[in-house]
């Protein structure tokens, strides 16, 4: 079974260029995720479905990055652990951090649902698009546990040393959603609805995807049932050192761009042709 490096032993040059190139390719697929959505809808759907789906896809855009920045402090704790060889540590790190993402997930939960036709006025949703971006907005909301637990479960592939599986798992969520949006938005014509309820598809086949590879993976940190919960020295460095530092970067950079673009790109106003 294939070794993952812990970047403790022999030259670093190579193995970190090998580690950080599906790390990058990943991070392309995730950005043409919503290219697809927006093209697939533009094709087959009316033009206030791309407005709603433009202006969804930000909303999630920007949860989700604030996600892998919590997640981020999962994989840095976890790398340390794993290259100090404490697998213990490891296993506590990773239940923590089970029972954190999970309550995060239940409270973006239901404030996307709750609270989606405000999140929609925040984000200037035109008026012609606006009850279809509350409904993309309600739908991926409703989907934010698989959302969340996709996004923990990659930082911890590449916590362990493992770049390739995030990057497998990506394109197989690509592929799904894909085939969903052609299904949904170009057979059913369903729209804007037909593009969240695929990109939410898309991402439980990736974690189903993920939970088997796990099975079959010999992991480098031992994981009982006793770890999932919330271990206070565990907790406070995941906060502490690594996640409050990585949210507050990941919110200023959002935020900055959020302001430019409202600035310098006004939402346009949309209509049938």
């Amino acid at each position: 079974m294939e070794k993952n490096n812990t970047f403790t032993q022999g030259r670093i040059l190579k193995p970190l260029i090998l580690f950080a190139l599906p790390v990058l390719l990943a991070l392309f697929l995730q950005a043409m995720y919503g290219a697809v959505d927006l093209l697939i809808v533009g094709k087959f759907a009316s033009s206030a479905d791309v407005s709603a789906v433009s202006t969804g896809s930000q909303i999630m855009m920007t949860l989700t990055n604030l996600v892998s920045s919590f997640a981020m402090g999962t994989t840095v704790l976890l790398g340390q652990q794993i290259g100090c060889g404490e697998r213990k540590q490891g296993g506590r790190t990773v239940g923590t951090a089970i029972v954190m993402f999970t309550v995060i997930a239940l409270v973006m939960t239901a404030v996307l649902v709750i609270f989606a036709p405000q999140v929609s006025s925040i984000m200037n949703a035109p008026e012609e698009a606006f009850d279809k971006t509350v409904a993309y907005v309600r739908i991926c909301g409703g989907g934010m546990l698989v959302i969340v637990a996709y996004n923990l479960i990659g930082c911890i592939f590449r916590g362990i040393g493992d770049s390739r599986t995030p990057l497998f798992t990506v394109a197989v969520a690509c592929v799904f959603n894909i085939a969903g949006d052609l299904i949904l938005c170009a057979g059913f014509k369903m729209g804007t609805s037909g593009a969240a309820f695929a990109t939410v598809f898309a991402q439980i086949i990736s974690v189903i995807v993920s939970f088997g590879v796990i099975r079959k993976k010999e992991l480098p940190f031992e994981m009982h049932k006793t770890d999932i919960g919330v271990h206070g020295r565990t907790l406070r460095k995941m906060v502490g050192r690594f996640l409050l530092p990585l949210v507050l970067e990941c919110f200023s950079c959002h935020f900055s761009m959020e302001m430019c673009w409202r600035e310098f790109f006004p939402p346009m106003q949309w209509s049938e042709s």
